[in-house]
């Protein structure tokens, strides 16, 4: 079976070199393996809970797309898209807000982390708290579930959102689902294998530390000049030094083959400089990134391209969203208004079942089919040929539970001179009838 598998990466900064290894080469690697759909999006939502600086979300939305794309992401082969290009994705966050408990959304560890902050700075729990980093949670959720993702690849801190979205699509299944599970649950996927990159002073590689090697920021001088500032110990060339825990060879592990690794550590057993470990490792990982970084430069000069390929992608995850929402609407009751017949109170068991559109199955030529039929016998729906009766029973036990949400799967054309709003109507009527 297919499997789908999303990613999300928040616009708020530049790419660096711990963001190539720890995200944007294995999901690029991942999205090439067989039987894999994935879907990759900018979280420009998510960006806007921790930024509230528009020019830098506006090149930051630019500049990680294009370093997707220069690091070989397929358009054609994956569905790439903004965030903030499906409107789907709020009306489902909406929908899933109204089923969630305030007690999950108390529980997360974002806001437990900021109102313990807080108490400790001796401020009210909640100051500087908004409802976005609050109800963040349920956005992850939506973007999860819209596209019903079976695996989402996150780090050990974001487990959590991934079972909250659980927990959420199974209350919004049990109250909306009766018998049929809108979403699929999704499970956390944890590559412990996908290196995290120590920065420059040997501590993980963030921006909050200011200590990153960009990606592709200033050029081949901009990462010479980065790598140069590596922190290491005192030891002179020709001193035998300690590889292991040593930040530089960590990074260097990142871009190197197994024969490279072992000879880069024996070497500086026996001796090399840290002067010209350095001019290796930038030798090392401008052979990566330097043919990516031509690549780069053309997209960040040319953002409508970049553009275009998003509104591609954004196409094709609505292709799947929109008709996706229109099911969780009518599930939840936001349906169109359509007359529905009414049962006079007193009438006999077999007026109203002759008031009532009915369903019939008939074989004709080694072939199943199916029609709706008003009370006065015209034909408002009419299915093609099924090769089993079994199929055909499915189809009208489908449209007998759910109605208008089946109509546009199912193998049906409209009968002769009918709308489809009467169809809806019949249908909606017949739900009535079962509750």
């Amino acid at each position: 079976m297919t499997q789908r598998v999303l990613t999300g990466i928040t616009t708020t900064g530049t790419p660096h070199l711990g963001n190539y290894v720890g995200a944007i080469r294995p999901t690029v690697q991942a999205s090439l393996e067989p039987g894999v759909e994935s879907f990759l999006f900018l979280a420009d939502y998510h960006a806007l809970i921790k930024c509230d600086e528009p020019e830098r979300i506006e090149r930051s939305r630019l500049e990680i797309a294009a370093a997707w794309l220069a690091a070989g992401l397929d358009p054609q082969r994956v569905t790439f898209y903004r965030q903030s290009d499906i409107p789907e994705t709020p009306e489902l966050t909406w929908l899933l807000t109204c089923v969630t408990a305030k007690g999950l959304m108390n529980r997360a560890h974002a806001y437990k982390a900021a109102t313990d902050a807080n108490e400790a700075a001796g401020e009210d729990p909640d100051a500087n708290i908004t409802m976005g980093l609050f109800s963040y949670p349920i956005l992850m959720a939506a973007d999860i579930l819209l596209f019903n993702a079976h695996r989402v690849p996150v780090g050990r801190d974001q487990v959590q959102h991934i079972e909250m979205a659980r927990d959420i699509a199974q209350r919004f299944n049990h109250l909306f689902g009766r018998g049929r599970d809108y979403f699929v649950l999704p499970q956390a996927q944890i590559d412990d294998h996908v290196a995290t990159l120590p920065g420059l002073d040997g501590r993980k590689m963030s921006k909050s530390y200011d200590n990153t090697i960009p990606l592709f920021e200033g050029g081949a001088k901009g990462l010479k000049e980065a790598i140069a500032r590596i922190v290491t110990d005192s030891r002179a060339p020709g001193e035998p030094k300690e590889p292991e825990g040593s930040a530089l060879v960590m990074i260097h592990d990142a871009f190197a083959d197994a024969a490279q690794r072992e000879a880069f550590r024996a070497d500086l057993r026996c001796g090399l400089g840290w002067g010209e470990a350095k001019q290796r490792l930038l030798a090392l990982i401008e052979a990566h990134i330097g043919p990516m970084r031509e690549v780069y430069d053309r997209y960040m000069a040319h953002p409508e391209q970049v553009e275009e390929i998003l509104q591609a992608g954004a196409r094709k995850a609505r292709a799947v969203a929109t008709p996706f929402l229109k099911e969780l609407r009518h599930a939840v009751g936001l349906r169109p208004m359509v007359a529905v017949p009414r049962v006079p109170a007193k009438a006999t068991p077999a007026a109203k079942a002759a008031a009532l559109p009915d369903f019939k199955q008939y074989r004709e030529n080694g072939l199943f089919y199916f029609k709706l039929t008003a009370p006065d016998g015209r034909v408002l729906l009419q299915s093609t040929g099924l090769a089993e009766g079994r199929e055909a029973g499915a189809w009208v036990k489908r449209l007998r539970t759910e109605g208008a949400a089946a109509l546009d799967e199912a193998p049906v054309s409209l009968g002769e001179g009918v709308e489809r709003t009467a169809v809806e109507a019949a249908l909606a009527a017949l739900m009535a009838a079962q509750e």
